[in-house]
């Protein structure tokens, strides 16, 4: 019984102290008073966006700088750019190629939509077959191809003494003997 008497002691105490407070004349402010200090806090950016976690509407130290980009943009009012003609000319190339945007969301050009309507546009020649099986060919020798494709690495990173480093030329030994072959070759080395 103490105990809840004193639980309702502490409650209303409370909330004639906050009332009290909240009545004091000397704290209390005027209307004018409170939107003269918003129209302040809105000017130099420090209105509270949630009081809990205290986050600005706008940083104190972000909101100057900006000020002053823009004072330094307006003094460089100079604008260097395209002409009209300028303009109006890449406009009616973009009509006769058909490159002319047609569909804002998705992006299709008007060549995507109706490609008979415009020109053959250029396409890169690319390489032959010979020559991506030449490519193909000295990557297997050097080992430039790709062994794990989660790390990325090369079967030359991963076996670097399968395979000739880049600067050195291998000699072929028509007999097949490796070991005469790095012997003579270590003695051209010392000479």
């Amino acid at each position: 019984m103490k105990n809840r008497l004193s639980v309702v002691a502490i409650a209303l105490s409370t909330l004639v102290a906050g009332h009290a407070l909240a009545a004091d004349p000397s704290v209390a402010k005027t209307r004018e008073q409170v939107r003269a200090e918003l129209v302040e806090a809105q000017r130099n950016g420090t209105v509270l966006v949630d009081g809990d976690q205290g986050l600005r509407a706008y940083p104190t130290t972000a909101r100057p700088a900006a000020q002053k980009t823009a004072e330094k943009a307006a003094e460089k009012a100079v604008v260097v750019g395209k002409t009209r003609e300028d303009v109006l000319q890449e406009l009616r190339d973009a009509r006769a190629n058909g490159t002319l945007i047609a569909n804002s969301e998705t992006g299709e050009t008007y060549r995507d939509i109706d490609p008979r309507s415009y020109p053959a546009a250029d396409v890169a020649q690319g390489k032959t077959r010979a020559q991506v099986l030449a490519e193909l060919a000295e990557a297997r020798r050097t080992g430039d191809l790709i062994a794990n494709s989660e790390t990325g690495a090369k079967y030359n990173e991963i076996y670097p003494g399968r395979y000739p480093t880049r600067g050195t030329v291998q000699a072929v030994n028509p007999v097949g003997d490796v070991r005469a072959g790095a012997a003579s070759s270590k003695a051209a080395v010392t000479n």
